[in-house]
């Protein structure tokens, strides 16, 4: 995997990159660089794995609908999620031509990807790129899509048989 040509592709694309060794630097960056704002949180496994939710929690208001404040429904923390300034979700599958895909399973991420914030924060592992968009696509629907339905008690066929 080219992470050089994977940086490229998304700065022609209109995106500003970074990249970092870890994890917790990935996590230390956000935290300094989201600050006294509105966060929302797509359900991204590798944002929350992250911490950085926890932390970004200290100096700023954040949604995200694994964590329903008292009073209110998953919808309504969604909702409030759709309108923040700052958005954090990950992808499925990133080409190294720079394409990204993701399948949604309320369409809640996608949705937020397109409109609405003035900040946009995909947080992209390495193990998330591919070096096709045939590949990217693939890991999308055969390993992503499937693990993702099998955690939320899905009884789609991505969680029965594996494969979208």
């Amino acid at each position: 995997m080219d992470f050089a040509k994977v940086k490229e592709a998304l700065e022609k694309n209109g995106f500003i990159v970074k990249v970092f060794e870890t994890a917790e630097e990935a996590a230390d960056y956000l935290d300094k660089e989201i600050d006294k704002t509105t966060v929302g949180q797509g359900g991204s496994l590798t944002v929350s794995r992250m911490g950085i939710m926890d932390r970004l929690a200290k100096h700023n208001q954040v949604w995200s609908h694994w964590n329903v404040p008292e009073g209110m429904s998953k919808d309504e923390v969604l909702l409030k999620a759709m309108v923040t300034d700052a958005y954090l979700c990950s992808v499925n599958g990133l080409a190294e031509s720079g394409e990204i895909i993701n399948i949604d399973g309320t369409g809640n991420r996608v949705a937020a990807c397109l409109f609405g914030h003035k900040r946009l924060y995909y947080v992209v592992g390495k193990n998330k790129i591919a070096p096709t968009y045939d590949e990217a696509l693939n890991r999308a629907r055969n390993i992503a899509a499937p693990l993702n339905a099998k955690r939320l008690g899905r009884k789609t066929p991505c969680a029965v048989d594996g494969k979208c």
